[in-house]
């Protein structure tokens, strides 16, 4: 396969991603979303670590992998204790919890 068509998938993901952000109330779709989007961005990194045959953009991108594992954790903490205070993972009621 080219470049080009690594680059193209990797739009359209990552398109899919913004729209899930922007579009999207649930936290849980939201972080569904934002991992979408890194994980084009590896797609990125290593179609072109490919092309130019190095070795950077792969090992860039188990970065990326290991910061979006610790997100997840992180993410989804914060979303169940919304839920426990809210009863709603919905995150326009967010604005609620402020004192």
């Amino acid at each position: 396969m080219e470049l080009n068509q690594f680059l193209i998938l990797s739009a359209f993901i990552f398109a899919v991603g913004v729209y899930g952000v922007l579009a999207r109330r649930n936290g849980v779709l939201v972080l569904m979303s934002v991992e979408l989007m890194l994980n084009a961005v590896n797609l990125n990194l290593i179609a072109f670590s490919a092309f130019n045959q190095n070795i950077n953009g792969q090992i860039f991108a188990l970065f990326i992998i290991a910061v979006a594992a610790a997100e997840v954790g992180v993410g989804l903490a914060i979303i169940l204790l919304i839920y426990r205070n809210l009863r709603s993972p919905d995150l326009d009621q967010v604005e609620q919890l402020k004192g």
